[in-house]
């Protein structure tokens, strides 16, 4: 229809073949440019890709050590607890037996009280800690802040 159209508009036909070629033509380029974004594109979705999966297994491993991380400072913490439980102990003995008392001198005596003390206000506080970060940097988060979920990945995958 468009076809007669063309024909009953009075030019010529070699003209309106003309026309229809460029306007093929034309569409072709056309074409070939999407056809080279869309394989670029693809490109850049493979590259992409490949990142983040290596994004994703630096932050399982990260995660992990985290996790081995904080496993070893709670060990250490429990550790030390237990420790100063046991010099506290034998520091109350020490100040309560009557023979440590003459067994000791009266310096000894007065540096076993101010450890006892010292040991004692610990002992009573809220759980002391501290580490070599903590006191360097006055960190605003402790490491029992750091918590993540593993189901917000999961999310983002599907």
């Amino acid at each position: 229809e468009q076809g007669l159209q063309l024909l009953e508009l009075g030019g010529s036909v070699e003209e309106d073949y003309i026309r229809i070629a460029r306007c093929f033509e034309a569409t072709r380029q056309r074409c070939c440019r999407l056809e080279q974004d869309g394989r670029r594109a693809r490109e850049q979705l493979a590259r992409v890709e490949a990142e983040r999966a290596a994004l994703e297994v630096k932050l399982k491993h990260a995660r992990n050590q985290v996790e081995v991380e904080m496993k070893k400072r709670h060990r250490a913490e429990a550790e030390l607890e237990k420790q100063e439980r046991k010099l506290q102990l034998v520091l109350e003995l020490l100040m309560r037996e009557p023979w440590g008392n003459e067994a000791l001198s009266r310096e000894q005596c007065s540096v076993l009280s101010a450890l006892a003390g010292q040991r004692l206000g610990a002992a009573l506080a809220p759980v002391r800690r501290s580490s070599a970060v903590d006191e360097s940097c006055q960190s605003l988060l402790s490491h029992s802040d750091i918590s993540y979920d593993r189901t917000e990945d999961d999310m983002v995958r599907s």
